[in-house]
């Protein structure tokens, strides 16, 4: 018996499937279609975006050679060249780059290109930072006290990727104002950083030291 009414359950089973069919297959039809195309397009999608990158790292690896042969002018053109037209993380790397190499010839207009990058709020936090930490280092011997701390006191907090780079940088522009206990706490906070790199620490023990001798008052 139980078998009669399982035969009985598939065939109404069919039959509601066969008629659900007949009621919507025009719709599912073009669903179909539909996950096909998108299936398609989505793969074209990622070929195309895989060519787009391997054109730009070419190019952007041509542009660093022409930078290592002395070709100033070339690489810049380069460099400039995929800010505009490649996918976006190339065209970032491409910025810092052209950035770096017009700092040789045209300082004011690499510390431009440089806050552009800084105030950039598309990018990523460790590509701005990276750019104000250069315009700030081209700026060190030029500009006064306050713009460089504007600059540098951001980066030179607890986690900041560049920290150690910017406490050592505003050391020196203490020093610079002869301001030795600025400086020490600068250079304390490198020292006890275990996150520090290893030569920024070194050179921050031996300003400590000179900076100590030099706050000690004369006998």
């Amino acid at each position: 018996m139980s078998d009669i009414f399982r035969e009985v359950d598939e065939e109404v089973r069919q039959d509601r499937a066969l008629a659900f069919w007949n009621k919507h297959q025009s719709l599912l039809l073009v669903i179909a279609v539909l996950i096909v195309v998108a299936a398609g397009g989505w793969k074209f999608w990622q070929s195309q975006q895989q060519k787009a990158a391997e054109a730009a790292d070419e190019k952007f690896q041509a542009a660093l050679v022409l930078s290592r042969d002395g070709k100033a002018a070339e690489a810049l053109a380069a460099f400039e060249a995929l800010a505009k037209d490649a996918p976006t993380g190339y065209a970032t790397l491409a910025r810092l780059r052209g950035a770096a190499e017009m700092a040789a010839t045209d300082r004011p207009g690499a510390v431009k290109a440089y806050d552009a990058l800084a105030s950039d709020a598309s990018l990523d936090s460790l590509f701005r930072d990276d750019a104000r930490l250069r315009a700030a280092m081209l700026r060190v011997d030029q500009a006064d006290r306050k713009e460089m701390e504007d600059r540098l006191t951001p980066l030179a907090a607890p986690g900041g990727a560049f920290r150690s780079s910017a406490r050592e940088l505003l050391a020196l522009v203490d020093l610079r104002a002869d301001d030795v206990e600025a400086a020490g706490r600068w250079l304390d906070q490198i020292v006890i950083d275990n996150g520090a790199p290893e030569a920024i620490r070194q050179r921050a023990e031996a300003f400590l030291g000179l900076v100590r001798s030099d706050s000690k008052p004369a006998k």
